[in-house]
């Protein structure tokens, strides 16, 4: 996957900008506050994602703006995508959304356009995949498999509304006639697609987990040992219509749904103690370094596509060794990097570009 030319326009703090990365490493230097880890953003809503910052489409349209739009090209698989983002609304003052084009082709919505370009995101936020909630690290497992597999992407909205509507359920089953039959329709539902979201889940973990471990042990020059333990909400011995059936006195207390892959998650340890509690901050960073590095190994197993790295301040508090053995994957392969200061990839060769008030210039 190469991405070969990208536009913007009223996107956040920038008006309007044009880049030509590098078929390999492109690095965005400049003070902070300049615009750079937007245009990482940018480039990250090619993918039907939503922003890996957690703003609202709304909050990507610069101030005073209408509109604002992302239109990029790939190379993928030997032939060309032209995709256009389009973050506004269709009718003067209706609810603002994200819509997709891919060659002139109407997607509807931007999540509809997953597949058509493919990325890895590495952003100072995500270090809360170690020590942050668990919501986190399934958004870190479901991001990448609404990527490779897009029937995921409805999977896991129905699975989502099924859940939604349970709960309202829970909320106000005394007032509800026949709400006892209500729920068994809903377990039986949640049971099938909520097993297929787990099994997902596991199965993609299972294929990444390697190259994480891999990864960290060269990371850290072998000096630690990172283990990765998943907690699924279902197995072969006890399936989730078992698990749901349990735990409906619990729903019924509570007033939502206890149990299912909402509520599941993994957990990092490093020489056996938990990263939450005992990581410190240059050792997070290679663990989260490790779970994206992983993520891209796993796609272009997936896909035959090694997806383009995007790494917002990534050498920032690594050791030398960490950084050089960073630097030497970032070669034969599309990286776009940020940085303050371009002098950490003098010994690489690459686009150097300069981004002052949201303006991107090569150097």
């Amino acid at each position: 996957m190469i991405l070969t030319s990208i536009s913007l326009q009223n996107y956040r703090n920038i008006a309007h900008a044009e880049l030509e990365p590098g078929r390999e490493l492109t690095v965005i230097c400049g003070k902070n506050g300049q615009g750079k880890t937007n245009l990482l953003e940018a480039v990250w809503l090619l993918t039907g994602g939503k922003s890996f910052r957690g703003a609202k489409d709304a909050e990507l349209i610069q101030e005073d703006a209408e509109y604002a739009s992302v239109e990029g090209s790939c190379e993928c698989a030997g032939r060309e995508n032209r995709i256009r983002i389009f973050i506004g609304s269709s009718t003067p003052g209706g609810r603002r959304a994200r819509t997709a084009r891919v060659n002139g082709v109407d997607y509807g919505r931007a999540t509809n356009a997953a597949g058509s370009f493919t990325a890895v995101v590495f952003d100072p936020g995500h270090l809360s995949l170690v020590k942050g909630s668990p919501e986190g690290r399934r958004k870190f497992l479901d991001a990448a498999l609404c990527q490779l597999y897009p029937g995921y992407v409805t999977l896991l909205r129905r699975y989502t509304r099924l859940v939604t509507q349970k709960n309202a359920l829970l909320k106000t089953y005394r007032e509800i006639p026949d709400a006892l039959s209500m729920l068994d329709v809903f377990d039986e539902e949640l049971s099938r697609i909520g097993t297929q979201v787990s099994q997902k889940r596991q199965e993609y973990l299972a294929l990444i987990r390697p190259e994480i471990l891999r990864t960290y042990h060269d990371l850290s020059g072998a000096r630690e040992k990172l283990d990765l333990r998943y907690e699924p909400c279902c197995t072969e011995t006890q399936p989730l219509a078992q698990v749901l059936k349990k735990s409906r006195p619990r729903d019924l207390a509570a007033g939502f749904c206890t149990e299912g892959p909402h509520r599941e998650d993994f957990s990092l340890f490093l020489d056996g103690r938990p990263a939450k509690s005992f990581a410190s901050q240059g050792q997070q960073r290679s663990a989260v370094l490790s779970l994206k590095l992983a993520e891209a190994a796993g796609a272009q197993k997936i896909t035959g596509e090694h997806p383009v790295m995007l790494l917002d301040d990534v050498l920032s508090e690594l050791d030398e060794t960490r950084q050089a053995y960073l630097l030497s994957r970032m070669e034969y392969r599309q990286t776009i990097v940020t940085a303050c200061d371009p002098q950490l990839f003098q010994k690489t060769s690459g686009k150097v570009y300069r981004m002052e008030s949201g303006v991107v210039r090569p150097v």
